[in-house]
């Protein structure tokens, strides 16, 4: 049972948008090194959280032999990444009641830190705030959430009322923490936008193979 001082965190990984960039299709299901793409941030995912579920649109179907819920949009329109957060607040509240809080990764970024959840839990207690998010080299990447499931019914206010898209716009209501990492040799919050990024993470892969 992963338990943060009074948190209980389940996890959320984000594919629900439309990978425009890459051409569109699912940018999730793209190999890298034997597996996918959402293998490899569900592997890195899945030891941090009690439950985890994928959020993505379309046809579901495709992703059944991943052995994860896989939760549409509460949202409908692909009103962008607070709709898949929003998502996974609804899962959470309505089938793992115990859980306080959603974790959320984007299933683009395979290499992203394995104490990231617990990093953020710790910035969002000392902080007292009810939301974090990773950053890097001090930029922020509000996508590596850390959301208070409290907030939900504010949160679908926000989106179906104010037409709100922003994720910066909301959490600033709220108060937000930060966990802050040093990228060192590489950004480990490195996400496959265009082709050529795969290319790189390829190549980033066998040299983290290399030095093990």
């Amino acid at each position: 049972m992963k338990v943060f001082g009074a948190m209980r965190v389940g996890g959320l990984l984000l594919a629900g948008g439309q990978s425009r960039r890459m051409g569109g299709g699912d940018k999730c299901l793209l190999q890298l090194g034997g597996m996918t793409l959402l293998e490899h941030a569900c592997s890195r995912l899945e030891p941090q959280v009690e439950s985890i579920a994928l959020n993505a649109n379309g046809e579901l179907e495709r992703f059944d032999g991943f052995g994860l819920p896989v939760l549409e949009d509460v949202v409908e329109g692909y009103a962008g990444p607070l709709a898949g957060v929003l998502t996974g607040m609804c899962w959470a509240r309505e089938n793992h009641p115990h859980l306080s809080h959603i974790a959320t990764a984007p299933s683009d970024t395979p290499f992203f830190p394995r104490d990231v959840v617990a990093r953020m839990c710790a910035a969002a207690m000392e902080s007292g705030v009810p939301l974090a998010c990773a950053a890097s080299n001090g930029r922020a990447h509000p996508v590596f959430g850390l959301w208070d499931v409290k907030l939900a019914d504010d949160l679908e206010r926000a989106l179906r009322d104010e037409g709100l898209r922003k994720i910066d716009l909301w959490t600033g209501r709220h108060g937000i923490a930060h966990a802050g990492y040093d990228a060192g040799d590489f950004d480990p919050f490195f996400n496959i936008n265009e082709p050529h990024d795969l290319l790189e993470a390829a190549n980033l892969l066998q040299r983290l193979e290399a030095h093990g």
